[in-house]
Formats: C-alpha cells, sequence, structure tokens
C-alpha cells in the first residue's frame, strides 16, 4: 500500500469505519495505521545517546490463538527497551538519580545486586557515563547474563547458590562498605518506582485513551512496575483492575508475613515462604521495600499465583503463535493474564507486562528441549535436494555438479 493511499484512509476510518473498503480492512488488519504510513519516514530527529531510548515500548494485541473470544489481550513489550528489558528504566532512573543528588562522579564505582537485567541495565548506563560497574549475581541466575555484563566492561562477581538473593545483597554491601562504592538499592530506592510512575503509567494510559483498559497484570521483581506504573494507573484509570502474579512456588505476599529489615530497608533474613523456582527476574527471598511501600493490599485488586511450568509453557506459546520473543517472566504474566481473561466480562481489555526478551534464557528450563542440532523432520528436509548436506556419520555433500 502507498503511504498516499495509507494517509487517505487513515482520514476514512477516522470519519468512520463503514467508510472504509473492505479490501483496505483485510489489508490493514488490526494494525495503527499511523505505524504503516510511518514507516520509512524514521524518528524525525537522532538521539545524543543510548539512555534516551528507554521507554515508550510498545504494546502489542494478541490474537485468537490465545485470547478467548470476546475478551482482548495485549502485551506491553519491555524488550524493546535498548538493553531489552525493563530494568533499563531502573538504571536510568536510579543513577540520574543519584548525579542530581551529588553521589556519583566520574571515575565511580556503581555496584548492585541482581538475577541479571538489572545488572545488563547498569552496566549499560555506566558504559554510557563513564563510572565502573561491579554486580553481585547469585550462582543459578542464567550464564548469558554474566557474559552480556562483562561485555559491557561490568565485573561479575558470583555468589554462593545457597545465599539465595539475600547473599548476593550482602555481598554487595560489604563490597561497598569496604571500597567506599556507590550501591544502587533497586530493592529500595525510591527512584525506581517514581520512574515507572512518570513514564510506564503513562505511556499505557495514553496508549489505551481510545480503547477502555480494564485489567492490567504484572509481576514483581523489584516492585517498581508494579507500584509506579500501578498508582499512575489508578489515578487516571481507578476502574482498572490491577492484578499482581506471584510465582505458586514462592509465596511471599500470599503467605502474609512481613519481611524484617535492616535500618536501609535492606532484609535481614531470607522470607520463610520463600522456594527456588523458574521465573528468574521475579520475587527473590525477599519482599522488596519498594513493593511493600506501594501498599499492595490496597493497591492491587487481586493477587493471582502462577505456576513456574506455566510461566515456561506460555512464553514458548507467545514464540509460537505470536512470534514474540520474551523470557519465563513474560510468560508467567500473560498466563496470568490469559487465565483472568477466561472469567473476565465481554469486551474487557487486559494488559500483561512483558519484562524482558527470550534470549536472556538460552541456558534455562525455557530451551531446554529446544535441540542446536537438526532433528528428524528437519533432515528429511535437507536430504529432499541433493546439494550441501550435513548428515550426521555422512561425509559433507556440498554443490551437486
Amino acid at each position: 500500500m502507498k503511504v498516499f493511499e495509507t494517509v487517505v484512509l487513515m482520514v476514512l476510518l477516522r470519519l468512520g469505519s463503514s467508510l472504509v473498503p473492505s479490501w483496505a480492512k483485510r489489508m490493514v488488519g488490526s494494525r495503527p495505521l499511523s505505524a504503516i504510513a510511518g514507516r520509512g519516514s524514521g524518528r524525525g530527529g537522532v538521539y545524543s545517546d543510548v539512555t534516551q531510548l528507554v521507554g515508550n515500548t510498545p504494546v502489542v494485541k494478541l490474537n485468537e490463538k490465545m485470547a478467548p473470544p470476546g475478551v482482548e489481550v495485549y502485551a506491553k513489550c519491555e524488550f524493546f527497551n535498548p538493553l531489552s528489558s525493563v530494568k533499563d528504566r531502573l538504571a536510568v532512573a536510579i543513577i540520574e538519580d543519584a548525579e542530581k543528588k551529588g553521589l556519583l562522579k566520574s571515575g565511580d564505582t556503581v555496584v548492585e545486586a541482581t538475577s541479571g537485567n538489572t545488572g545488563i541495565a547498569v552496566a549499560m548506563v555506566c558504559a554510557q557515563r563513564g563510572y565502573n560497574c561491579v554486580i553481585t549475581m547469585a550462582e543459578p541466575f542464567s550464564v548469558e547474563r554474566r557474559r552480556l555484563m562483562r561485555m559491557l566492561g561490568a565485573k561479575v562477581i558470583v555468589t554462593p547458590k545457597a545465599g539465595k538473593g539475600t547473599g548476593m545483597v550482602r555481598k554487595a554491601e560489604e563490597l561497598c562498605a569496604k571500597h567506599g562504592w556507590f550501591l544502587a538499592h533497586q530493592f529500595e530506592n525510591e527512584a525506581n518506582w517514581k520512574f515507572h510512575q512518570a513514564t510506564t503509567g503513562p505511556e499505557i494510559v495514553n496508549d489505551f485513551k481510545n480503547k477502555k483498559l480494564t485489567h492490567w497484570v504484572t509481576g514483581y521483581g523489584t516492585g517498581g512496575t508494579f507500584h509506579g506504573a500501578g498508582k499512575a494507573i489508578k489515578k487516571a484509570l481507578p476502574k482498572v483492575k490491577i492484578i499482581l502474579a506471584e510465582p505458586e512456588a514462592a509465596p511471599l505476599l500470599k503467605s502474609g508475613v512481613k519481611t524484617d529489615r535492616n535500618p536501609d530497608g535492606s532484609p535481614v533474613d531470607s522470607h520463610p515462604a520463600f522456594a527456588s523456582h523458574p521465573i528468574q527476574g521475579w520475587t527473590p527471598d525477599f519482599i522488596p521495600k519498594v513493593l511493600e511501600d506501594a501498599e499492595p493490599q490496597n493497591l492491587m485488586d487481586q493477587l493471582f499465583m502462577v505456576p513456574g511450568s506455566q510461566g515456561i509453557k506460555v512464553a514458548k506459546d507467545l514464540a509460537a503463535f505470536e512470534g514474540i520473543l520474551t523470557g519465563i517472566s513474560g510468560g508467567g504474566t500473560t498466563y496470568a493474564a490469559l487465565e483472568i481473561a477466561k472469567n473476565a466480562p465481554e469486551g474487557s481489555r487486559i494488559l500483561a507486562m512483558l519484562p524482558d526478551t527470550g534470549e536472556r534464557y538460552l541456558s534455562t528450563p525455557l530451551f531446554a528441549d529446544i535441540p542446536a542440532d537438526m532433528n528428524e523432520e528437519e533432515l528429511e528436509i535437507a536430504k529432499s535436494t541433493p546439494s550441501f548436506q550435513l548428515i550426521p556419520g555422512e561425509e559433507p555433500v556440498l554443490q551437486v555438479a
């Protein structure tokens, strides 16, 4: 479709959908006409650095292969941030806040304890700003995350599995106390949730200004997205139901047991309801202060428990049926959204947060049954033509004369 024709259709659509020819509706489908018309036009300018790309992530509608009839389910794709996760927002927020307060100067070292995505984001901002970066990370988290952080110039200190998330936090605190480094305090820092209140929440409100959003579904790692975006959404759209998802294996909020805290808000010890779960990035072994300060019992309308196996399954379904490559946490959030959709009133519009990309999970259970070598079906396809065959146990075949 030519740009001129598309612009004409945009005008007709605004005047009334009955004026748009049926062939055009089939061609355009449910994609925004403005997005199609804008292809090839660029962004109208250039950016001074990579951190300016953080935010304004797109919302995508899921198709009928996944969403139940009569209900619309959407996904906010945070992997469109420059380092492919929602944590890019957190890193920019905390470091810019520290700079404004005079807590960081050129050549300083920034430290954070993380499951990986925050560390990657912090390493990105430190690389761009010229800070040194040290990350503490518990042993079970995916090795590709360590490599990404090191590629960005960070030093990654791996802590024992038995220490859980609390252990990596203690290590970060020790390092800062000894060396005088700056600790980002992602789990306690107000700049975290306030950035989501100023960006993520308003983005969602604006993207649904012509549609009635009825439900918003998110999980929690630090609780920053839930706290900040949740407050912004509730203020602008008070009737929206907020669903907070939590791993079934680690029901910290469900237990009703609070986390004991040190004077700086960090956890004293591991939470008694915590158990290991495969949803990396969700629910450390303590309730973060950023989450607790949100008063989740008042902000959320429902707490939804997600089995780890369903997070994996739905992440795979998103790839297979939607072409959306997200991680286990995105699968978990979407699972919760789809379950809510089954009992939601007809006409409901449900938005799920997808925190990161599936590429962060290559060494995790998400890819455990996805082989690197050709399977039998692929080998049969390879053998269906004579040239360039690489069949196990046979000599490679190059081009056949």
